[in-house]
C-alpha cells in the first residue's frame, strides 16, 4: 500500500523537519516533489491514522493530504528513480 502525502506550511512556527522526520518514522518513504511524499508504511495503518500522526507536528494555520495510491494507471514527469521506487510496491 502507497500512500500520497502533501501540504501547504502557512505557519511560520511550523519546522518542516518534525513533520519529515514524522513521515520517516512511519516506513519507506520517497520524496519526489517540494510539498509530496510518497509512503509504504512500516505497518498497518490507513489516511486517518496517518494524517492523525501528521498532524501532531503541524500547526492549525497549515494543511496537509494523504490518499491512498492505488494501482490504477499513473503518469507524470518525475525522476526516474521515483518510478523505480512505485514500482518495488506495485
Amino acid at each position: 500500500m502507497i500512500y500520497l502525502i502533501t501540504y501547504d506550511i502557512n505557519s511560520k512556527f511550523t519546522d518542516y523537519n518534525d513533520l519529515y522526520d514524522k513521515i520517516k518514522s512511519l516506513g519507506d518513504w520517497f520524496h519526489p516533489l517540494e510539498s509530496v511524499w510518497l509512503l509504504h508504511p512500516n505497518y498497518k495503518i490507513d489516511v486517518n491514522k496517518i494524517t492523525y500522526k501528521l498532524r501532531e507536528t503541524i500547526s492549525d494555520y497549515d494543511h496537509i493530504f494523504v490518499v491512498e495510491i492505488t494501482k490504477s494507471p499513473k503518469q507524470g514527469w518525475l525522476q526516474k528513480t521515483a518510478w523505480e521506487w512505485l514500482k518495488k510496491y506495485e
